[in-house]
């Protein structure tokens, strides 16, 4: 592509750290960078605990683990998300259970979820779609209501925050990715954050296969056992390293992406006075981080049209998910509730344009015209 879709942030320090380790041979995770990265969370978030993982997808699982999903247990969620979402409930012998999305944020309809409740149900996993938050409030009133516990899939919102409240802190827990694609980036990596002491007691423990080795780091003990079924969810300090020195210029970083966003959007408002495309709205509860830009066409063949077109001229825009639903899998690991009014149409109609830190006006303005061009053209 000329114009990359994303391109992973480096924080001025990010190489210097990450040679440190190198240098030092602190390349295994939990060493000093990986908890520099736990103090940055604790400061910024202020959650019980945070445990940096190898993905947000492992992040996911680990809460699901620490949770203890059983299978047939059901667990609420859109169907419009990452396979990472379902997966993690899936792998658990769990049953997904899809509501429909609001089509203003693209989030699960907080209005749904309680009818597709049953006594089967355990919790409920929301996903703040392009980095705004769903309704939490309400969420986490169902929630209380039924006695379910709440996952915040978060891999796209860190630094976004709901009624002045920073993600990571909404839930019982959130998960955070750190993919290349994501506004901080470890390449591959995650973090989960943990509200109360004994869900991040058994988490500690299963993302070190089972052991109790993060007690003995703290000098609790003279050694380490194998004390419970876990897996290996660490990850390493090198990565930790390049994040933390990303994460020291976490709002610069925030406020690149915003600038462009904005800028994004001031430029295509015609278009969407036009009533040619309808752009991306952040409700008044949240704030956002930047992470996505998107706008929707007014109906499919015109988005597959318009990403053709904007292939052709070398410029990485995409469309984004398959609804869940609607894919083999979710024959055996999932079920519908209710009417799918908007998460396939709106999904079809959805156009994510290239954004990441420090993304040149020049790149931005030549999309920009790309997108002109189009509807000038038709």
């Amino acid at each position: 592509m000329t114009i990359r879709f994303f391109k992973p942030p480096v924080g001025p320090n990010s190489v210097k750290y990450a040679l440190e380790t190198l240098e030092t041979g602190n390349t295994p995770g939990d060493n000093p960078f990986t908890f520099r990265v736990n103090d940055w969370f604790k400061e910024k978030i202020g959650m019980h605990a945070t445990y940096v993982v190898t993905s947000g997808t492992h992040a996911l699982e680990l809460a699901c683990f620490a949770l203890d999903v059983k299978p047939g247990d059901e667990v609420i969620m859109p169907s419009f998300t990452f396979a990472a979402t379902a997966n993690a409930v899936a792998i658990r012998g769990g049953i997904c259970v899809f509501v429909d999305i609001r089509p203003d944020t693209m989030n699960i309809d907080e209005n749904l979820i309680e009818a597709a409740i049953t006594d089967k149900t355990v919790g409920i996993i929301p996903i703040d779609y392009a980095g705004i938050p769903a309704e939490m409030d309400t969420i986490n009133a169902i929630a209380k209501k039924h006695g379910l516990w709440v996952v915040v899939d978060a891999a796209q919102s860190l630094m976004s925050t709901y009624k002045g409240r920073p993600v990571g802190s909404l839930a019982d827990m959130s998960c955070i990715s750190f993919h290349g694609t994501k506004n901080f980036s470890m390449g591959e990596g995650g973090a989960l954050t943990i509200a109360d002491e004994k869900h991040a007691f058994t988490a500690e423990r299963i993302r070190e296969n089972g052991t109790n080795r993060q007690r003995y780091i703290r000098g609790e003990l003279d050694k380490y056992t194998w004390d419970a079924v876990g897996s290996s969810y660490l990850g390493s300090d090198t990565a930790a390293a390049n994040l933390f020195g990303q994460l020291e210029v976490a709002d610069e970083i925030t406020q690149n992406r915003v600038d462009a966003w904005n800028y994004y959007a001031e430029k295509l408002k015609p278009l969407e006075d036009k009533g040619l495309i309808e752009l991306q709205k952040i409700p008044e509860y949240a704030t956002g981080n930047g992470h996505i830009f998107y706008f929707k066409t007014n109906d499919v063949d015109t988005r597959t049209e318009l990403l053709y077109q904007m292939q052709e001229a070398k410029i990485g825009a995409m469309s984004h998910y398959v609804p869940l639903h609607s894919c083999p899998a979710a024959k055996e690991h999932a079920r519908f509730v209710g009417e799918d009014k908007y998460t396939t149409t709106e999904s079809e109609k959805l156009v994510r344009l290239p954004i990441y830190y420090q993304i040149s006006k020049e790149d931005l303005d030549t999309v920009i015209a790309k997108v002109y061009e189009f509807y000038e053209g038709k």
